[in-house]
C-alpha cells in the first residue's frame, strides 16, 4: 500500500517487509520513480527477543531476528546503493542503526547482539566500497531511546551482576536530531560512528 501523508504533499509512504527481497526492492522502486534521486537511507528497523539463557532461546526467534535486523538492512542497502550508484550526480548517504549493544551486549541477548556486532561489520566494508561510488556509510549507536522497544526499561531489565533495575531513558526526539546533522553533511564528510544514548544508563563499564 502506498500513500501520501497528510500535510506532507511530496512525502510518500510504502508499507514494506524488509525481510523480503522483492517488497525491498519494489519499495526502492516508487521511491525512484516518485522523486528520480535517493540522498539518503537510515535503516533504522529492527526487533529483540526476550532475554534468556541461549539454550532457551528458540531458532525461530534467532532466524526472525537476523532477518529483520540484518539481512533487513542488507536488502535496503543494496536497494538503496542500486539507486545511488546509478543515478545523477551520482551517490548518496547510508545510515545503519547500529546500537549500543553492537559494542557491549545485555545478559541474554545473543540473537540482538549478534545483529548488532554484525551490522558493525556491514557498516565498515560498505563504507570502504562506496567510496568508488561517492556513498557514505555511517552507524548511530542508540541507547536507550523512549521507544515502545525501550519502555521495559523505565520499570526494571536485568543488569550484568544478576539484579533487575530501571534504567535512565532520553527522548527519540534526540536520536532524531543526530540523525539529521549525520545526513545533512555535504558527501565527502561522513561520520562513521556515532553513539547517542541516556547518560546515565549502564553503558559505560557495563558488565
Amino acid at each position: 500500500m502506498v500513500t501520501v501523508s497528510d500535510g506532507h504533499a511530496n512525502a510518500l509512504v510504502v508499507d514494506c517487509d524488509v525481510t523480503d527481497e522483492v517488497a525491498v526492492e519494489t519499495a526502492f522502486d516508487k521511491v525512484a520513480a516518485k522523486f528520480g534521486h535517493l540522498d539518503a537511507l537510515f535503516n533504522n528497523a529492527g526487533i529483540g527477543v526476550p532475554a534468556s539463557s541461549i539454550d532457551e532461546m528458540s531458532v525461530d526467534a534467532w532466524r526472525k531476528c537476523v532477518d529483520t535486523n540484518l539481512t533487513g538492512s542488507f536488502l535496503c542497502a543494496r536497494s538503496a546503493w542500486r539507486i545511488m550508484r546509478k543515478q545523477t550526480p551520482q551517490g548518496g548517504r547510508i545510515i545503519n542503526n547500529g546500537s549500543v549493544s553492537s559494542t557491549a551486549p545485555r545478559p541474554g541477548s545473543a540473537p540482538y547482539t549478534a545483529t548488532k556486532h554484525a551490522i558493525t561489520g556491514l557498516t565498515k566494508t560498505l563504507s570502504l566500497d562506496g567510496r568508488a561510488f561517492n556513498i557514505n556509510v555511517g552507524q548511530i549507536d542508540i541507547g536507550n531511546a523512549l521507544t515502545e522497544l525501550a519502555k521495559p526499561m523505565t520499570i526494571g531489565v536485568p543488569q550484568a551482576n544478576g539484579t533487575i533495575a530501571a534504567e535512565a531513558v532520553m527522548e527519540v526526539g534526540h536520536v532524531a536530531d543526530a540523525v539529521i546533522h549525520m545526513a545533512s553533511l555535504p558527501l565527502g564528510t561522513n561520520v562513521l560512528f556515532m553513539t547517542v544514548m541516556a547518560n546515565d544508563m549502564p553503558f559505560v563499564g557495563r558488565g
